[in-house]
Parts: structure tokens; sequence; C-alpha cells
């Protein structure tokens, strides 16, 4: 896309309503969008991870991102859809005789609503992952940090956990480039664990025997890596990739290791071995299924993933398992020995429910997918505690059924709405679209929407050519989008989901 430079300004004619035009100004990457008749120029970099908003669309006052779907106000700039937080730079423009100029930008902080938050009472988050952090940075951004308390097992500070398996275990990001936004006022409790919900008394009890009081109690535990079960399992060279320790411990043996072994064909696992080609590693991937991601992209994206990562000097055994594991060697179901000296188990996670069941709470059938019932509300059972995030089995209503979904900018959003239905900006109920993406070396995979199963699919253009859109089908309708190289018509599908 040419990018025009705004030195000289543009003829009014040329941004229509709702256009967005990609520009410079003294070298600087803008875009200029015209809403409800005024001009608006912002940075042309979403600042997630800087994919052109110029290729992005406009949603109800909102610029989205093209690759991770963040949204922006575009008449402040304020980042108002993970995986985004903060704002866009707003420049001063002024529009006369026809034409549009782009000034500097602008000095009025108008960016972050510094409305004045409602009397909500003592809320305790438990969880600081993606759900947790986002509900109380939003909170915190308008005014309520002072009364939120967030509790973490965890030692570090609220981090993106997408980059254990991506770029901070590739070696291409460092601690800093995963730190999530600091959030005023909040308290914030790291490496501390609640045992017990006090539901009566509204409080909850720490390991030590302190307790806590709340009005509002909201779950956002997330989930746990499944633990693989062939023998050798236990051994301390076998590794799954959570959290940032996690994801420290096998950077530390891949340093010391020239083969690696990953168990699963999922996102995970996949990301994981792409992860360790990058680091210098031989990988060998051991799948239960034909395919990789088959059960979730069907046969032809799983042929092309395939390839992709056989290209990069991935070894791949489908329709196997691990029966034992050495240390040195892992012998597979049928007998056939893959060497290596480190395995990393990606098959899976599941919901930490144990709060949330010790206290009574009603929980999804597991047939359902399991998790904290909620309503569109994301209230539980419990009209004093919500619950968000990856344990969350919350109404879908263009399914007509209760999900639960395990994706990071899913928890983000959940958490994001809660904080302003407390807020009192928000009455209708929590309703966005699922979305979430993988990349695997230079290939980016847009999924949005939620299907059961892959089985009904429409493929549209060339899957080996990365370049794709694969419709799923429940029930007779279209309700899931996988794409590559399409990240519009993922976009324009999300949008027409949301408000059908």
């Amino acid at each position: 896309m040419v990018k025009r430079d705004l030195v000289n300004g543009i003829d009014s004619t040329d941004l229509t309503e709702g256009q967005i035009v990609a520009a410079k100004v003294n070298g600087t990457d803008v875009v200029l969008v015209r809403h409800e008749g005024r001009v608006c120029a912002l940075s042309g970099m979403c600042t997630h991870l800087k994919a052109p908003l110029s290729e992005g669309i406009l949603v109800d006052g909102t610029i989205r991102c093209p690759w991770h779907h963040a949204r922006f106000d575009v008449a402040t700039g304020e980042a108002v859809g993970a995986p985004a937080f903060q704002p866009l730079a707003k420049f001063e423009v002024t529009e006369e005789d026809g034409v549009i100029r782009v000034g500097a930008p602008s000095s009025a902080d108008i960016r972050v609503s510094n409305s004045s938050a409602p009397e909500m009472g003592q809320i305790v988050i438990v969880g600081a992952g993606a759900a947790g952090h986002a509900c109380a940075e939003m909170l915190a951004r308008h005014g309520a940090g002072a009364s939120v308390t967030l509790i973490s097992d965890e030692a570090d500070a609220p981090y993106d956990r997408t980059f254990c398996s991506k770029q901070y275990l590739a070696g291409k990001a460092d601690r800093d480039g995963m730190t999530l936004p600091t959030m005023d006022g909040v308290t914030l409790h790291t490496g501390v664990r609640v045992a017990a919900i006090m539901r009566e008394d509204k409080k909850v009890a720490f390991d030590d025997g302190v307790t806590l009081p709340y009005d509002t109690l909201i779950l956002a535990t997330g989930a746990e890596p499944l633990s693989p079960d062939f023998y050798g399992a236990e051994r301390n060279d076998v590794y799954v990739v959570r959290t940032v320790s996690d994801a420290d411990h096998l950077i530390t043996a891949s340093t010391q290791a020239t083969r690696a072994i990953v168990v699963g064909s999922s996102y995970i696992g996949l990301e994981v071995a792409a992860s360790l080609i990058a680091r210098g590693l031989e990988v060998s991937v051991i799948s239960d299924t034909e395919l990789p991601l088959q059960k979730t992209a069907g046969n032809e994206v799983g042929v092309m993933v395939r390839d992709l990562h056989r290209a990069k000097g991935v070894t791949f055994y489908a329709d196997r398992h691990v029966a034992r594991w050495d240390g040195s060697v892992a012998t597979l179901d049928d007998g056939t020995r893959v060497e290596g000296e480190l395995i990393v188990a990606g098959i899976g996670v599941t919901p930490r429910l144990e709060l949330a069941q010790a206290a009574g709470l009603l929980l999804a059938e597991k047939a359902d997918g399991g998790g904290v019932q909620v309503d569109d509300h994301l209230r539980t059972s419990d009209a004093a505690i919500h619950a968000i995030g990856d344990i969350a089995s919350s109404p879908d209503r263009r399914l007509g059924r209760s999900i639960r979904v395990e994706h990071w900018v899913v928890a983000q959003r959940m958490g994001q709405w809660l904080a302003r239905h407390l807020l009192g900006q928000v009455s209708a109920g929590y309703d966005d679209a699922p979305f979430f993406w993988s990349s695997h070396y230079d290939l980016s995979l847009r999924y949005v929407g939620h299907v059961a199963s892959p089985e009904d699919r429409i493929v549209e253009g060339d899957v080996s050519a990365q370049d794709f859109a694969v419709h799923f089908k429940e029930s007779g309708r279209e309700q899931a989008l996988l794409t590559a190289r399409r990240d519009r018509l993922s976009l324009e599908r999300e949008q027409e989901w949301e408000k059908r």
C-alpha cells in the first residue's frame, strides 16, 4: 500500500467516511480516518506487535489490527481491545479549504478514560494471567485500581504467556519484551496461593491461614498442562511449556542438547518445535494423529503444516505414542526408537478448578468441555463470584450452547468486558467472537469463531501456497474461519459474527 506524504496535506475528497488512508508525517507511519465527519490521525503501527493498521478495518468507531485483532478508539487512540494495551499516538489535524493537514503528535493526553469509577467495594482477582491481568488493568485504567487486589501464585509480575512457546523460547524476545502493563493503584500479590473460598464470609484464605475479604471475587485461575503418562515421564528431562519459568528451564536444557522430542502436534506443540528449530536443535514430533492440527483444522491444513515443519528439519512420527523414555531414547508403542536428550510434552491443558469445586460452584459437564458454568455476564452460581478465562464455560449465542475456550485473547477480552461491566459501562452480555493466532516460522494462522469439529468444512484458495480460507460449519451454519494471508476476511467475519 502506497503511503501518502502529508507534508503538504491531501485533498479532503481523498478521505471518505469509514476509509483508512496510509500516510507518513516526517517519516512516521500514520493512518488517517474520517469517522462521523471528523478526521482523525493516529500512529500507523499497532502497539502490540507493530502490525500495519492501514490493512485493518473500521468497526463502530474502532480500528482493528489485521494481525491479532487488537482494537483502538479512532477518536482518542485508546487501546480498547486486547492484545494491545498501549494507546496509539494521536496527531493534530486541520481541515481547511478542502485540504487535510496533519501536524505534530497531540500534547493533550486524552487517550485513556479519566472518568471517576463507581463505588464497587473490594474486588479480589485470583489469577494474574491473561484474564486476571486484563480485568485489573482495565479497572485501573478507569480509576478503580485502589479497589482491586490481584493474586498470583507465580513469582513473576504479569507477562504475555504466548511468548513462552514462541518469541521467548525461540530467542527472539527477552523477558522485558514479555512484560504486561502495570496497573495503577492495584495491590499485586505474587508467589502466594489462595487455598480456599469462604463464601458465607465473603473471604479468601491463603495457605498460611491469612484471609482477605471481598465484595466481588473474580476467578481467573487458568489452566495447567496435562502430564504425559508414559514410563519415565517423571524424569527431570521431561518438560512442559506454560509459564516463563517452564520456558527458562527448557531454554537452559536446550543449550546443552542437540536433539529434542516434542510429544503432541497441537498448536502449542508445533510452536515449541519451531522455536527449538530456531535454537539449532534437531526436533522429532510424536503425534497421536495422522496429521498435525487434524482435530481442529482438518486434513488439508494438516498436510501443509506438516510439510512446512518437515522442510525446516522436523521429523514426524504419526499415529504413535511414547511408551517409554530413558533419557536418551523414546520407545514408541510400535517399538520405534527415537533418540533425543529431552522431551517436551504439548498434549493440552486442563482447567484449574480446585478452588471453584471446593467452594461448591456449579461446574459444566465434562462432555460439554467442563469448567465453571457462568451466565452471559460471567457470573457463577454465586452472584458475588465471576469466572473468566480458561476456566469459564460461557454461553455462545451463535452456537446456542456454552463453550469453554482456551485462548489468550479470549481470556483477555473476557477480563476487559467484565471490568467494563463492573464499571457500569456495558449492560448487554459478553458476546465477543473467539479468536486466536498461531505462528510457525513465517506462517501465521488466524482462527475466528468456534466449532466442535472440523469435519464440515469448505476450503478456498491454495493451502499448499499458504494462501487460503477454511470455512467451518456446525449444524449447517458457518461458525468458524481459519485463514492464512487473508487477514481482512478474518476481521470482517469476526465483525459479522459479533453483530449476528
